[in-house]
């Protein structure tokens, strides 16, 4: 919550910033930003709700950080009723993206590809939509003509940032592995950094070196028929440390 504070704050200079002065462009953008970016975290729980999940603290986060994303390429060009639009749109767009891609399988922990990615994809084309001439005069006006411009660039700009982002992370995962195996992921603090960052309800068992908890020398008997075999080598668990942090 206190970063996503920050992040909110941090976007007024960005969004207003862009237009070089201390003038009605900026406070018109600062505004749109500030609407939509409410628009969103209200409209994400709404989402929450709608799907039968509980709305909660994270999802409003997320849900403010998509409304800003998606307002940011037009908080320049559109009026207020447009940024209310725009923020809707980041609550249905990017929450149905991260689930989407949450199905698929693919690992994006920060929802960046469906927050911030097809955010910023649909706030650019929806310029040539909701684009106010008299925001910003002489710039862009919503007409079929601006749409089509404003679909070429994004879809420029998506295809750019694929490839360059390709090619990097594949010279990357050739000096250092970017992705832990599977089997890690419940404690990579532990396993990467040889520390505990957070206590769980499991900090009482033993964490072997492969990232498993081991079972307990006390475990039922249905417990230890269920082990994996990758915990344990030779009969004997490899662990990491001796214990891990004792719950209170």
């Amino acid at each position: 919550a206190l970063g996503t504070a920050m992040l909110w704050f941090g976007w007024f200079g960005f969004n207003g910033g862009s237009a070089l002065g201390s003038n009605g462009l900026a406070i018109m953008a600062m505004m749109n930003s500030q609407l939509a970016g409410s628009v969103g975290l209200v409209g994400w729980m709404i989402m929450d709700i709608l799907h039968g999940k509980k709305p909660g603290l994270v999802g409003a986060c997320v849900g403010a950080v998509a409304g800003l994303a998606t307002i940011t390429p037009a908080a320049g060009f559109v009026d207020m009723n447009g940024a209310f639009l725009i923020g809707i749109m980041a609550a249905v767009l990017c929450y149905k993206c991260v689930n989407w891609l949450h199905g698929l399988g693919y690992d994006d922990a920060l929802d960046v590809w469906g927050v911030h990615g097809m955010g910023g994809f649909s706030g650019t084309i929806i310029i040539g939509l909701l684009a106010n001439p008299e925001i910003n005069p002489g710039t862009a006006t919503r007409s079929w003509e601006q749409l089509r411009v404003q679909t070429i660039c994004a879809c420029f700009t998506a295809v750019y940032s694929y490839v360059v982002s390709y090619v990097m992370l594949k010279i990357m995962d050739r000096v250092i592995v970017i992705r832990p195996p599977r089997h890690h992921d419940a404690a990579l603090d532990l396993v990467q950094h040889g520390e505990v960052a957070y206590v769980t309800h499991k900090s009482n068992s033993p964490l072997n070196l492969d990232g498993h908890y081991s079972v307990s020398s006390d475990a039922s008997s249905d417990d230890e028929s269920t082990e994996d075999p990758k915990r344990a080598t030779n009969g004997e668990t490899k662990h990491v440390s001796q214990r891990i942090i004792q719950m209170a």
